[in-house]
């Protein structure tokens, strides 16, 4: 990528479509590389919650916390992944919901329907994806943010191994 050009809207949205092929392929590493180093990982507790910091969230990772996560789901004593669970994203078309260009920042929204499958057992979720895109010194994007809007975030939810 050019470090001088702005991203076009095809490489933003190129960029939310490769992440959620990241995470179903397992290449966790590659997706962690993706984050800014202030970035955060958040899946809110209730629908319109303002921030994570003054309200409960389902999760609220940055990126220490997604470091272990990940470290976890490999080890070999991660029970809860015998056998692995393997996930699939279903994403309509991203679009940038707003450009920042003083802070060269873009806000994307992409409608998602998850599918988490381990064993005999299947886990449906429809979610909203927010992505807070920014660009770091060498140009690429990087996600200050992932938010997570779950349609039913305020029912009993089922465990989530993997990452939406």
């Amino acid at each position: 990528m050019d470090t001088t050009a702005m991203p076009t809207r095809e490489d933003v949205e190129a960029f939310v479509l490769n992440e959620a092929r990241l995470l179903d392929e397992k290449r966790y590493e590659e997706w962690y590389g993706q984050f800014a180093e202030d970035g955060h990982y958040w899946i809110p507790l209730q629908h319109d919650q303002a921030d994570a910091d003054s309200h409960h969230s389902l999760m609220y990772e940055d990126r220490l916390l997604l470091r272990l996560r990940i470290d976890r789901l490999g080890h070999a004593r991660a029970f809860s992944q015998q056998p692995a669970s393997r996930s699939l994203h279903v994403l309509q078309q991203p679009a940038i919901e707003r450009f920042d260009a003083v802070a060269g920042e873009y806000l994307v929204r992409t409608p998602c329907a998850y599918f988490e499958s381990r064993g005999d057992q299947q886990v449906a979720l429809a979610a909203v994806l927010w992505h807070s895109l920014v660009r770091d010194g060498s140009g690429a994007l990087r996600i200050r943010l992932k938010r997570v809007n779950l349609l039913n975030c305020d029912a009993a939810l089922p465990s989530i191994q993997l990452f939406l």
